[in-house]
């Protein structure tokens, strides 16, 4: 029993037995006596060439893969080089050759033997699962659902190349071919395993099976996947956020790691949901010290508690305070800012004007003159597609923060800002109010049929902010792509589709004040490309600085601040629903 744990000398032991079978059956077929001598010197060099090289002896044979074959075959190829030359002349080259084929055979043979037995399955096939994707995602998870009481019965591919063809005896087929075939029945689980697959696959997946089967669950993004780690244990439900995923093929890690590494970030509003992305993605582009702002105690403490690898300094301030601002600025001497810190709800807002013109204009205004007083190197603001022809107090305040920014530049700080629309899972996303909705088991309440909003997900529109940031050199209003705008009824449909509760109906509740049915990105149509095409350029409008503060300044001591508003945005068109 010892003899068999310790891997080395078992090791020996099938070298020693394969080996000589071989040689024997190599002699046979050569009709020659076995050299003894040739023999040993084979045995002695294979066992050498496991031991040293790779530790092929350590290898499991009850996970072998591919890569396990290749490196027996490595390790005996090796040896073969060794010993050909001592003994060439006196045995044949094809002897040798044939000899060594035949012991890979052998062991290769045995070790896909031992493994197919180890991993057979004792458990009854009680649940059917189809993996859609035959690539190397859906392979591994064919190979991970060995022993367990899933039977694979098919892979789906859409690739012709592949259809009409098998990988260990299940077969490949179309998603129209199966669907047809299977009109009406009912499988267990179908697995979507194309991690590199954009949304419009992943739908086109859900949409063309998902009455075929009781449960859906999803391999996550190339970005997220552990390759080392079991794919089964990766696997999660369907949700919305998997379907309306963009993930943007253009990213630049490289830029952006660039823009991030060794600096000092500020980030206001840093315990929000997009400003602890952002402090999330400056860590993992390596990031010298965060700086976090927030004047929300459990949000600061949140977000600072789920930073471990980085210099952390948890500041518990608001952006409104000017001269707390400079002191944490005189302090710290950040190189970069990211301003995230801002009142977002449209409704609360108007019902609280003064003070959404107070956090969101003054506030960013505070943030953006201490920057440059500071010599903060670039600066970036987050924004919103509200801004765009604004119907509501937020996105007007919005707009005015962006012509404040863009004419603050050009004194030693580099300003951009950042334009994007509704981010999903943020504090403010009509998805957790939904979800809350449907778990609750009441009925889902959409303000109006028509309604239509710009979504992207939370890490995907931070990585993106940061990329704009890196390429800004001051003055842009940047704009993220954010594909196609979805109709939220259509939304709420596929989130009542995906929790199986088919009780649950919509309702319609009517605009909320200063909602308006359609937001948009752009004041007109004529911006400027970028190297990328995730981020476009807005037309750049000009305000003149000193009139901008006098206004702004007349905004906060008017009676009728909307009228003021109108002052500063013409095309600001309050509309009250």
């Amino acid at each position: 029993m010892i003899i068999l744990k310790d891997k080395r000398i078992l090791n020996f032991i099938v070298i020693a037995l394969f080996t000589s079978l071989s040689m024997l059956w190599t002699s046979f077929i050569f009709h020659q006596q076995v050299e003894y001598s040739l023999l040993l010197s084979v045995i002695v060099l294979r066992s050498l060439s496991s031991l040293f090289i790779f530790k092929d002896y350590s290898l499991s044979w009850s996970k072998a893969t591919q890569k396990t074959f290749l490196i027996k075959s490595i390790v005996n190829i090796v040896a073969f080089l060794v010993y050909l030359p001592i003994f060439y002349g006196d045995v044949r080259f094809a002897y040798m050759a044939s000899e060594l084929f035949f012991y890979l055979f052998s062991i290769t043979f045995l070790m896909y033997s031992y493994y197919y037995l180890i991993n057979r399955s004792n458990t009854k096939k009680i649940k059917s699962v189809v993996i859609y994707g035959a690539g190397k995602a859906g392979i591994k998870l064919a190979s991970e659902f060995a022993g367990s009481e899933f039977k694979v019965l098919c892979f789906i591919d859409d690739n012709e190349t592949l259809q009409k063809r098998s990988i260990d005896n299940v077969n490949i087929s179309s998603s129209r071919t199966f669907r047809n075939k299977n009109k009406g029945m009912k499988f267990d689980l179908l697995i979507i395993a194309m991690p590199s697959a954009d949304k419009k696959a992943i739908n086109k997946a859900y949409d063309c099976l998902q009455t075929n089967f009781t449960e859906i669950q999803i391999l996550p993004s190339l970005n997220d996947i552990l390759q080392n780690n079991s794919y089964l244990n990766q696997l999660k439900n369907i949700s919305v956020e998997d379907l309306l995923a963009r993930h943007p093929q253009d990213l630049d890690k490289t830029k952006i790691s660039e823009f991030i590494k060794g600096k000092t970030v500020l980030v206001s509003g840093a315990g929000g949901s997009i400003g602890s992305e952002i402090c999330r993605q400056c860590q993992i582009f390596g990031v010298k010290k965060l700086i976090l702002l927030d004047h929300s105690e459990y949000n600061l403490y949140a977000i600072t508690e789920g930073l471990l690898d980085v210099e952390v300094i948890s500041v518990m301030q608001s952006v409104v305070n000017k001269e707390a601002l400079a002191k944490t600025f005189k302090i710290h001497m950040p190189d970069i800012v990211i301003h995230a810190a801002a009142y977002k709800h449209v409704p609360l807002v108007e019902s609280n004007i003064n003070e959404g013109i107070i956090n969101n204009i003054i506030g960013t205004k505070n943030i953006i003159d201490t920057s440059i007083q500071y010599n903060v190197s670039k600066f970036v603001m987050i924004s919103t597609d509200k801004a765009v022809r604004p119907t509501n107090v937020m996105g007007t305040t919005k707009r005015i923060c962006e012509l404040y920014a863009q004419n603050s530049n050009g004194k030693g700080t580099d300003i951009v800002a950042v334009r994007f629309g509704n981010v999903l899972g943020s504090s403010g996303s009509v998805i957790p109010k939904f979800k809350a909705q449907i778990e609750n088991g009441k009925n889902i309440t959409v303000t109006h049929p028509d309604i239509t909003r710009y979504f992207m997900l939370i890490p995907e529109a931070c990585e993106l902010v940061l990329q704009a940031g890196a390429i800004g050199t001051g003055g842009e209003i940047f704009i993220l792509d954010m594909g196609e705008p979805i109709k939220i009824v259509d939304l709420a449909k596929k989130m009542i589709e995906l929790s199986g509760k088919e009780d649950v109906q919509i309702e319609f509740s009517g605009l909320r004040p200063g909602e308006k049915l359609y937001e948009e990105l752009l004041i007109d149509d004529s911006d400027a490309s970028t190297d990328y095409e995730s981020i476009t350029v807005a037309t750049p409008t000009y305000y003149d600085i000193k009139t901008l503060n006098k206004d702004i300044n007349e905004l906060l001591a008017c009676e009728n601040q909307l009228e003021q508003l109108k002052v500063i945005v013409p095309e600001f068109n309050h509309q009250l629903n």
